[in-house]
């Protein structure tokens, strides 16, 4: 495993953008020197107000733990879960197009959809994210059933694999696993706390974020490492 030394800070931080329910800055597990300012997306696809503030809890413990993994990164809110943890695949398309024009390198999409019908439009957006040189990591399935956008080939798809320790990932047959379960909080039991694929992908990007710019160009599909060299 490769970590960068909490004393020799990144010198060209990697740029997350966290497509969730926003953040919430003052938690104490937010480091929120190293949030950049954030954009919220509509149902609808367009820009909602420019309050990024988490009402629902998971942005921030994605958040969190993508910070704990990679403390170096700079992590930048897109908010398109409001009041429940439900949206739209315009909002989602939208908010990887946000992300893109903010020019981050990485994007965490800790959810997914398993509707098929959305597959085209994803694979459009990550295509674009990809040509921009930007790395989506994303739930690859939910109980054995393919996600969307993570199932895609231009997407890293991240599976559960509740054995694996936080700090770590495994590789079977190609594929990625990480760990489910969220930075710990102090005198919650693990299985009281959140928990689930969301935290996969989320440990998944911060320990890819740990590894800076030449780790990550690793990560990237083969046909976008070609094209980059």
């Amino acid at each position: 495993m490769w970590r960068n030394s909490p004393s020799l800070p990144m010198p060209d931080p990697l740029r997350i953008a966290v497509i969730d329910s926003g953040v919430h800055p003052d938690h104490p597990h937010i480091d929120a020197a190293r949030l950049l300012p954030g954009f919220a997306i509509a149902k609808e696809g367009r820009d909602s107000e420019a309050d990024t503030g988490d009402r629902l809890g998971h942005g921030t413990a994605v958040t969190a733990a993508i910070q704990d993994q990679a403390p170096d990164a700079l992590c930048l809110p897109i908010r398109v879960f409001h009041d429940a943890l439900s949206t739209t695949a315009r909002a989602l398309v939208a908010a990887i197009d946000r992300a893109v024009v903010a020019r981050v390198d990485l994007i965490n999409l800790s959810l997914g959809t398993i509707n098929p019908a959305h597959g085209e439009a994803f694979a459009t957006a990550a295509n674009r994210a990809l040509a921009a040189g930007i790395l989506i990591v994303a739930a690859r399935d939910n109980d054995g059933t393919p996600c969307y956008p993570g199932s895609l080939d231009m997407v890293l798809g991240v599976g559960l694999d509740w054995d694996c320790p936080r700090d770590d990932f495994r590789l079977r047959a190609g594929l990625a696993f990480a760990s489910g379960h969220p930075r710990p909080i102090p005198g919650v039991p693990q299985r009281r706390n959140l928990h689930g694929v969301s935290f996969a992908v989320a440990n998944m990007t911060g320990l890819i974020a740990q590894q800076g710019r030449a780790g990550l160009a690793r990560w990237m599909p083969a046909g976008a490492r070609a094209q980059a060299g």
